[in-house]
């Protein structure tokens, strides 16, 4: 694989994640984080770090960024010292955060009036996958950007697909994380059933796991879920907090689109109390243990 001059904006822990993957595969890698604390870990890897936008750019011919939210993003891109100030021409800029899809296009218009291609990918998956080239990338954007960053993303991606324009991707991610948000609602539901059983946890989730009732979350997390079960939770490289923030998304996009989501509405008011009682920082499975206790 040839290599590629790759920056990455936001080294937080998938950023951190994507930066340390694309180094071992041999890519040339520079990261950028608002705060340089952060970016430790990634130049302990291997990675190069730029101390503003503006060299991040000019040593980069491929940007990906991975933030938290839309206004992150905005504050990235704008001002002086922000990325459409930079001389991005004939650039790459590849998104791979979680937004929604009228989101992913305002960046991509100003990502593509500056002469820079633009691609989203936000990826299901988190820290783990993502060291392994095991995502799952939701790619939206036009076919010149999609060529010239397909190498790239599959280094990432066990599965990676260019599934239409820019906003596309971020339907299809909303579409595959909504599911999962809700399931850790239902899991604390259905281990209600159990009260008295004197089951332990790990019982009760490796039985699930072979069941039909068990997702692909259930059988890669099952330490985990069976420990949280039993009383002890654990901090969430996909964590309560991550999970009622795309859930919030969701929910906003299907109001635009019309979409009538009583289930997931209901599931939100269930996360905003668990959040409330302390649990953002946690895995999913404590919403289950949360619901099952409370």
């Amino acid at each position: 694989m040839n290599s590629q001059r790759i920056g990455i904006i936001g080294t937080g822990r998938m950023g951190t994640a994507i930066a340390k993957r694309l180094i071992e595969l041999g890519h040339d890698v520079t990261v950028w984080n608002r705060s340089v604390a952060a970016t430790q870990s990634a130049v302990a890897a291997g990675a190069r770090l730029a101390e503003t936008i503006a060299a991040l750019c000019e040593n980069s011919d491929i940007l990906v960024s991975s933030l938290t939210d839309y206004a992150a993003l905005s504050e990235v891109h704008q001002g002086d010292a922000g990325v459409l100030a930079q001389n991005i021409s004939g650039k790459l800029y590849i998104e791979m955060s979680t937004l929604l899809p009228d989101e992913q296009q305002a960046l991509e218009a100003g990502v593509v009036a500056a002469g820079c291609g633009y691609l989203e990918c936000p990826v299901g998956g988190t820290v783990g996958p993502a060291l392994k080239g095991q995502l799952l990338g939701m790619a939206g954007g036009a076919e010149d950007s999609w060529r010239r960053a397909q190498t790239v993303l599959e280094g990432l991606c066990k599965r990676v697909e260019l599934l239409g324009g820019v906003g596309t991707g971020s339907a299809m991610k909303l579409t595959v994380n909504l599911p999962l948000a809700n399931y850790w609602a239902t899991l604390g539901e259905a281990v209600g059933l159990l009260k008295g059983q004197g089951l332990s946890g790990t019982t009760v989730a490796s039985l699930l796991a072979d069941s039909s009732g068990g997702p692909n979350v259930l059988k890669n997390r099952m330490d985990v879920v069976a420990s949280t079960l039993d009383g002890t939770d654990h901090p969430g490289t996909f964590d309560i907090n991550g999970l009622h923030k795309d859930l919030t998304l969701a929910l906003i996009w299907a109001d635009r689109a019309g979409v009538s989501m009583p289930v997931s509405s209901a599931v939100k008011e269930l996360y905003g109390r668990a959040i409330a009682a302390g649990l953002g920082s946690f895995d999913g499975a404590s919403l289950s243990r949360f619901l099952n206790e409370g």
